[in-house]
């Protein structure tokens, strides 16, 4: 096997890194911006480079033995920043955390120990990669050894060989020394020749070839002036080659065996990103090639079981269920895996389920069980007859919640986190596509008793990391038992009027084929309307409208496009309504009608719970959340949602504004404060401050540009945006914000100082501790920069009224429990819940629900909650 060293520059990296990012710190106070440069760097290069041995080298003090000849050599250099001195001690712990070698040497520079070090690998065969911010070191390029100098960016890196130092100086590597010597360098106050240049430097060396050359015929030189500079400034010259050249016989103890590199020590280096606030980075850290085997793990023992008996479970156990569909109510169970002080067991579906003494298990409430997914375990579980009890923890929910930015596809996945990385990912293992398969039971058992394993391992790792964060009540009492209810309303489903879907489906067909007829009228012929190159075409060509946007394919024809046109033509509103009508024809009808269940008659949507980064729940198969209600024809589609009982009706509560309250909340604001407590209509309020009119002078155009910023605010949108939701120009737009802003300081203060916060930590918090990550909010990128800081200024207020829905929707769960209701929570929907009730106990959930709901939480002003009910969704609303 080759060998490569690898040498850093360890000062010379730091210091590039710290000016070339801006100044970061972690939620403890503390600059992180050169670590996270130096560590941005490594990585970059050791993914690179795959070195065999590395070597970090330092400065050991500000004095060395060149101060002897020259006492003011680095004299004119400015004091180390204390930002940047501070991160020194964490730059050496990252090393020691990547299990790297790092030296010093005193009485001498880092430079000297790179150039000994290089020397003595070129002579053992090496090859060699030097990595500094310093040009100095370029005078160590060889046929071996390449130098890297970091640019602009701190991964940026210019690699000088012999031939790139030939063709960007005419010079030969050994010739840089000489090159110093004349033209001095300012950041190491090494004088050289007054007036004497690079240009005159590299101009005077390909004639002369060396310092002494040149020095030992002065009078071959053309130019009197330079001939005098030479001859006045000739010692200065020789002092400063010596002062630019590099040991490389310096007294460095360390062997080129000490400084093989065996990769990181992972589960150090996780936590220190972790402690660092390096949260974006952890999962870009992958085993080191020298901890593991290509694609071998190390064999561990486990039991196939043959016969379930108590004997196997204990009361602390790491419990795996197995279902590959992502939608897992059609899904048949794979196997169960089994692991605590006992041993490690793998359970066949078909064993499990036909015995008595699991199915106990599985129900008592008193056996503890670690899982991962705990609403995907429970409801895979109860197709089976069988009702999870006694989820202790939910590996997947508390990874989630610890950093929702994180895409979480697999037990894989979150191990890697964690450093764990004795498991296959289930693509790797199971494949895709039409090579995807199920193993025979032996290896199937293997695979899965290593997601327990991962289970029962990491659940102390992040137990600690979430007590850290202090979300361990978010967790708990929020995240828990909501998984719980959605399990409960996955399973329960909501029955769907097949027969009024399709006919609704056909009244589309009429309307759609009436819009078609319309638009080619208006056309003056028929073509793909479906096609955006035809359509173009009649539209720009043939009608002759204003082509705002081209493509590389023609004219573009999308949504903001027609907007933009709707006033110009009839046919532009006609196309926009047929596509509308499309949509909803083939997503929302044709689509409702594939999923419902053929037994049930019932929809089983899935309730996402660890996947929006605000803490959100997104709803899937099929998305009951985006069921368009703007148009007349959509919200008619809620007509098909009706109980599943005969008799029975759909009660619907939703809350009144609840971002805006949460703002209020949040800001402190006096003047939203007030309105909200005196019940005023908030848009209204708001066209009063802005428009500086009363009350009854506010018109509704007035109160629809208040809305349109009042929502904007909370949404974190820009002036391009507001103007295009208004339809103004982006300067109106601005002046708007500002008015806002002026008129409700509290707001202005409150996003100033959440996005200074979010500069500083690195992420922004609800009212219950949900965090968001936001590594760009110090990007150099001004479109990255300003979208996380909106993301800063609207996540508090969004991720914090998606957990009071949340805790309603526990509180709502315990009351109809105590209540003893039939009553049955179906679904959530933004900021509404919907139920389906016996008409006997609407007259108590009018008085309960509101009662519920505007308790789930204590803010500065009153949460308000509408409701209505009927004999569908449609009706209650």
């Amino acid at each position: 096997m080759s060998k490569k060293l690898l040498l850093i520059d360890g000062n010379s990296v730091a210091y590039r890194a710290f000016f070339a990012l801006p100044l970061l710190h972690n939620d403890k106070g503390i600059h992180t911006n050169a670590i996270y440069g130096f560590t941005m760097m490594l990585m970059k290069i050791l993914e690179e480079e795959k070195p065999t041995h590395i070597l970090v080298a330092f400065d050991a003090g500000k004095t060395t033995f060149r101060h002897k000849s020259f006492s003011e050599y680095k004299g004119g250099r400015q004091k180390t920043p204390p930002e940047l001195s501070e991160q020194f001690p964490l730059i050496r712990e990252l090393l020691d955390a990547y299990r790297i070698s790092r030296y010093e040497l005193e009485n001498y520079e880092a430079d000297d120990i790179i150039g000994t070090m290089s020397l003595q690998a070129e002579k053992e065969g090496y090859e060699v990669k030097v990595i500094s911010g310093d040009k100095d070191l370029t005078q160590l390029s060889s046929l071996q050894t390449t130098v890297g100098i970091t640019r602009k960016g701190i991964t940026d890196i210019e690699e000088y060989t012999p031939v790139h130092i030939e063709e960007k100086y005419g010079l030969a590597p050994e010739q840089i020394i000489d090159m110093k010597g004349l033209m001095g360098d300012k950041s190491d106050n090494i004088p050289g020749v007054p007036s004497v240049g690079e240009k005159t430097a590299i101009k005077l060396l390909k004639e002369f070839h060396t310092l002494e050359e040149l020095l030992a015929s002065i009078d071959k030189v053309s130019g009197n002036k330079l001939k005098e500079k030479l001859t006045t400034y000739k010692e200065q010259a020789i002092l400063s080659k010596e002062l630019a050249t590099i040991m490389r016989d310096a007294p460095v103890e360390v062997q080129l065996d000490d400084i093989y590199y065996e990769g990181f020590e992972q589960e150090t280096l996780n936590q220190l990103f972790k402690d660092l606030g390096f949260h974006s980075l952890l999962n870009k850290i992958e085993e080191d090639p020298a901890n593991r085997e290509s694609n071998e793990l190390e064999d561990i023992k486990f039991e196939l079981v043959e016969e379930v008996t108590e004997e196997l479970f204990s009361e602390q156990n790491a419990f795996y269920v197995e279902v590959l569909e992502d939608n897992y109510h059609y899904a048949e169970v794979v196997g169960f895996s089994l692991v605590n002080e006992k041993g490690h067991y793998f359970i066949s579906t078909s064993k499990a389920i036909e015995s008595p003494i699991f199915k106990a298990w599985a129900e008592d409430a008193e056996k503890k069980k670690s899982v991962y997914d705990a609403k995907r375990s429970e409801v895979a579980l109860r197709h089976h007859g069988i009702h999870l009890k006694g989820i202790t923890f939910d590996v997947l929910i508390a990874s989630y919640i610890a950093n929702p930015s994180e895409t979480i596809e697999d037990v894989a996945s979150v191990a890697k986190r964690y450093g764990f990385f004795a498991i296959h990912s289930d693509e790797v293992f199971y494949g895709k596509g039409a090579k995807r398969r199920i193993p025979e039971e032996k290896e199937l058992a293997d695979h899965l008793l290593r997601k327990a394993l991962v289970l029962h391992d990491i659940e102390e790792k992040l137990e600690a990391e979430l007590k850290d964060n202090q979300q361990l009540e978010l967790y708990y009492d929020l995240e828990m038992p909501l998984s719980f209810i959605l399990a409960d309303m996955e399973s329960q489903g909501v029955k769907v009027d097949r027969e009024r879907l399709r006919a609704m489906g056909e009244e589309l067909k009429t309307r759609l084929n009436d819009f078609e007829d319309n638009i080619y009228t208006l056309a003056g012929e028929t073509f793909n309307i479906n096609s955006p190159k035809q359509l173009g075409v009649i539209l720009f060509e043939k009608l002759g409208l204003p082509a705002i946007k081209k493509t590389k394919t023609g004219y573009s024809t999308s949504a903001d496009v027609l907007e933009k046109l709707e006033n110009d033509h009839e046919i532009i509103r006609q196309i926009l309504h047929f596509r509308q009508l499309g949509k909803l024809q083939s997503t929302y009808i044709e689509g409702l009608l594939k999923v419902i269940h053929p037994e049930s008659d019932k929809v089983h949507t899935i309730f996402n719970q660890t996947l929006t980064q605000t803490g959100r729940l997104s709803s899937t198969d099929p998305n009951l959340q985006n069921i368009p209600i703007r148009l007349e024809e959509g919200r008619k589609i809620r007509q098909a949602f009706i109980p599943s009982e005969e008799g029975w009706l759909i009660f619907a509560a939703d809350y009144s504004q609840i971002e805006l309250r949460v703002l209020a909340h949040i800001a402190g604001d006096e003047k939203l404060i007030e309105a909200f407590k005196e019940g005023m209509d908030i848009h209204t309020k708001t066209a009063m401050e802005v428009f500086h009119v009363k009350k009854e002078e506010v018109t509704s155009n007035m109160r629809r540009h208040a809305k349109a910023v009042n929502f904007g605010i909370v949404y974190g949108i820009s002036d391009y945006g507001l103007s295009q939701s208004l339809r103004i120009t982006r300067k109106e737009a601005g002046h708007f914000i500002n008015r806002y802003l002026e008129s409700y300081p509290g707001v202005k203060e409150y996003m100033d100082d959440i996005v200074a916060d979010a500069k500083q930590k690195g992420y922004v918090s609800t009212l219950m501790h949900r965090r968001r990550y936001l590594p760009e909010i110090t990007s150099r990128n001004f479109n990255l920069r300003s979208f996380a800081e909106r993301t800063a200024m609207n996540t508090p207020i969004q991720g914090s009224a998606a957990d009071i829905i949340k805790k309603a929707m526990i509180d709502m769960a315990d009351r109809l429990t105590v209540e003893g209701l039939k009553t049955r929570l179906l679904l959530q929907v933004h900021d509404e819940l919907i139920f389906e009730a016996p008409p006997e106990e609407i007259e108590a959930l009018q008085v309960i629900v509101p009662d519920v709901m505007e308790n789930a939480i204590e803010l500065k002003v009153p949460l308000k909650v509408d409701y209505s009910y009927g004999p569908t969704w449609f009706d209650a609303k």
